[in-house]
């Protein structure tokens, strides 16, 4: 197994809702696992994209009649993975459990779906806080899979020292520094970073998208979900969950959920903002976890050398591994982002 078991057997976001519309297929991939998702008249199914008879992807198929057609010999499967048709033969076969495909628990809410390997995950995945209040306004933003490891994407978003030198100018300033506070919390299952300060960052994007700031919270979620919020001196300006599939052992599929108090500005136009002043730092995000991934590849490991600004230590990859860290709060680190 390439992922550890706590990653492996969780509950993993593979799509948006409007990916996958009706009588549509949609291949998917995580954990190096290739899924089809389908929705018929039926509903909403995650099969294993290969099909029992002849390992042929039902990816490749059609939604028919209700169920996911291979196109090699037409065998048709419902979302549960009975085989409701083998055409040609007049058996029955939807409770022929030699003939049926593998089919995986799956959850749909909030305009995104979430695929378990594990029969013994969580009934439903475990979302962060205000995934769905319905006092923000949400909206999803999805940039295709990634090259690169699902974890180093994490650790980049909880690292504010990068920002000033690879974001210049967009979120911080690499010349025009300012003194912060920067306190870490531990708890248990999960870790936090907060970084309290008088003054919104000198980049662009915090001096047209943010009037007021005192500090800002990123926390992780193992195993791949991150959620980072601004706060004012007396509201949420800005939240944004990042959510790090893994496909491959070589890519990840991320996917950014952003909330925004009701009223400040029309939701498009706050989307169409966000989208403007982010697009940049994305795409230097990307590009910069491409760049390690090569190197890493290069030299066949990673070779990590812990300075004084990385506060979290290992506790982050204890994390994804499915340990569980000692609760507490580090002392105060005065530092200047």
């Amino acid at each position: 197994m390439s992922f550890p078991k706590a990653v492996a057997e969780a509950w993993h976001m593979v799509a948006l809702s409007r990916e996958v519309k009706r009588n549509q297929v949609r291949k998917v991939t995580f954990c190096n696992t290739p899924i089809a998702l389908f929705r018929s008249e039926r509903g909403l199914g995650a099969l294993i994209d290969r099909c029992p008879h002849r390992n042929y992807p039902l990816s490749d198929g059609r939604v028919h009649d209700g169920g996911l057609e291979c196109p090699y010999h037409g065998w048709r499967f419902n979302p549960d993975g009975a085989c409701a048709a083998v055409p040609g033969c007049m058996a029955e076969t939807s409770q022929d459990q030699r003939l049926r495909a593998d089919a995986l628990r799956l959850w749909e809410g909030h305009g995104a779906i979430f695929v378990t390997l594990s029969e013994d995950a969580s009934i439903t995945p475990e979302l962060p806080p205000d995934f769905g209040n319905p006092e923000l306004d949400h909206f999803w933003w999805q940039q295709g899979t990634w090259r690169g490891r699902a974890f180093d994407a994490i650790e980049n978003v909880m690292d504010p020292f990068h920002t000033n030198h690879l974001h210049h100018g967009f979120i911080r300033r690499r010349d025009r520094r300012l003194p912060v506070n920067l306190i870490v919390n531990s708890h248990g299952d999960g870790i936090d970073m907060v970084i309290e300060q008088t003054q919104p960052d000198l980049g662009i994007m915090s001096r047209f998208l943010e009037r007021d700031r005192e500090h800002s919270v990123s926390r992780y979620y193992p195993p791949a979900t991150v959620q980072a919020r601004w706060e004012g001196e007396t509201r949420l300006t800005l939240c944004v969950t990042a959510i790090f599939t893994p496909a491959t052992d070589d890519s990840f599929t991320p996917f950014a959920r952003f909330s925004t108090p009701k009223g400040l500005a029309p939701a498009w136009l706050k989307q169409a903002a966000i989208r403007l002043f982010l697009a940049p730092v994305v795409a230097q995000d990307r590009r910069a976890l491409e760049r390690q991934h090569e190197v890493m590849t290069h030299f066949g490991h990673p070779q990590f050398s812990s300075g004084p600004g990385d506060l979290l230590g290992n506790r982050l990859y204890r994390l994804w591994q499915g340990e569980r860290i000692e609760p507490g709060s580090d002392a105060t680190v005065e530092a200047m982002l």
